[in-house]
């Protein structure tokens, strides 16, 4: 097999168990629709300071939401010693990485695109843009690919439930304000140009945490 399909062999695992149960997904679903739900009547918005909150609850919304995912992505694999037959099987460590991230990224991208209309419904915006699009892609790749990285070091400690957001918030924290940044603006409406800074910030962080943690998840998983 080459390397993308025992990637994609990960993959489709994740997704067939996940499909078989849909115990994650509905736990994600609800809890972002809770999340989004309670900001909306905590506030008493008026219409012209709603895409001035939106930003925030929408991006608080997607990182409660995703480290729900993280949180289990590798931990299930402890059951039953799954992972010490992933570790065990003739292929490089970074596989099992690439695998689960992409897995991750699937669950969290389909939540989120559930959640955009209705989140577009209860506070009166239009977030179906491409632009927006590409923004939260952007900003999902880095939650997906930290906290898939430092899932595997959680999963490894008594308290891996407390320990995921404790190692993931601060490090994914550039995330969230550069992505909060990017959609403020374009939902005020400024040109790509205002906000492209912050989407190559995105990019950046991406693809030097794609490869940190393919340099190390090798270690982290021995370890």
């Amino acid at each position: 097999m080459s390397y993308l399909s025992k990637v994609l062999a990960i993959v489709w695992k994740d997704v067939v168990a996940e499909l078989r149960t849909k115990e994650m997904f509905s736990s994600m679903l609800v809890f972002a629709l809770l999340v989004i739900v309670i900001f909306n009547f905590s506030f008493d918005l008026r219409v012209e300071n709603i895409a001035q909150v939106a930003p925030g609850v929408l991006w608080v919304t997607f990182a409660f939401a995703s480290t729900l995912e993280l949180n289990r992505s590798l931990a299930l694999e402890m059951e039953n010693d799954c992972l010490d037959g992933l570790l065990l099987a003739p292929m490089d460590r970074s596989v099992i990485y690439f695998g689960k991230m992409l897995g991750n990224l699937i669950f969290i991208c389909t939540i989120e695109a559930l959640i955009l209309p209705i989140f577009s419904v209860l506070f009166d915006l239009n977030l179906i843009r491409p632009s927006l699009l590409l923004t939260i892609f952007l900003g999902t790749v880095g939650f997906a690919g930290v906290g898939t990285l430092l899932s595997a070091i959680a999963v490894n400690t008594r308290a891996r439930e407390v320990m995921l957001p404790v190692l993931l918030f601060p490090i994914i924290l550039p995330v969230v304000i550069a992505a909060t940044k990017a959609t403020g603006g374009i939902l005020d409406g400024l040109p790509l140009g205002d906000i492209a800074h912050w989407l190559r910030f995105l990019v950046a962080f991406d693809i030097i945490f794609l490869v940190v943690s393919y340099l190390t998840f090798d270690f982290v998983v021995q370890g």
